[in-house]
């Protein structure tokens, strides 16, 4: 279906018919982007994918969402983050890096949208990070997320305590009750003594 734009002031979709191998190619070629769409009877129209279904056995396109855009107004998107270099915290300290968040949303003209945002970690240090407002600015695009949000930052491994070797004995085999017995010869005890 396709929804949005000036030329669909009612807020209708439209359902319309395309060849899914093509929209795979497109898919796969990165998210957010910018396809030229020729409707029948109204041209080309620039639209974004905003949804679409795969068949989870054989991943054919089932369905797919397209939304209309007017290249002179901004839009919100969500951009992949990803990282460049190896920070000196994992290689001199022994951290590890955690990436804690993969995108973030951002705000920008259809013909301005990044491909992803690339962060450098390599002066990152053991418990230091980055954050959304640490991201080199652009004047095409304003970050949407929130600035303290944090994407990625080097911590510390968290060790396991191995427990010592005589806990890890009596661990290891339940504790069980002592059961004492009565037989006859505790009984006839008891009876002479009274």
């Amino acid at each position: 279906v396709v929804y949005g734009g000036a030329s669909n002031a009612s807020g209708q979709a439209t359902p319309i018919a395309v060849d899914p191998k093509v929209l795979l190619r497109i898919l796969h070629s990165g998210s957010n982007t910018l396809i030229s769409l020729r409707l029948a009877g109204q041209g080309d129209a620039p639209v974004l994918v905003k949804e679409y279904q795969l068949d989870p056995v054989t991943h054919a396109v089932l369905h797919a969402d397209f939304y209309r855009v007017a290249m002179d107004k901004a839009i919100q998107v969500t951009v992949p983050v990803t990282l460049k270099g190896e920070p000196k915290g994992v290689k001199q300290q022994g951290g590890i890096i955690e990436f804690v968040r993969r995108e973030i949303e951002v705000e920008c003209l259809p013909g301005d949208i990044p491909d992803h945002l690339e962060v450098d970690v390599t002066e990152l240090m053991l418990h230091q990070g980055v954050r959304v407002r640490d991201i080199a600015t652009n004047p095409k695009w304003k970050a949407l997320s929130d600035l303290d949000l944090m994407l990625v930052h080097v911590i510390m491994p968290k060790a396991e305590e191995a427990p010592a070797p005589a806990e890890a004995a009596v661990a290891a085999s339940p504790a069980e009750p002592e059961v004492i017995k009565k037989g006859k010869k505790d009984e006839e005890d008891e009876k002479e003594k009274k």
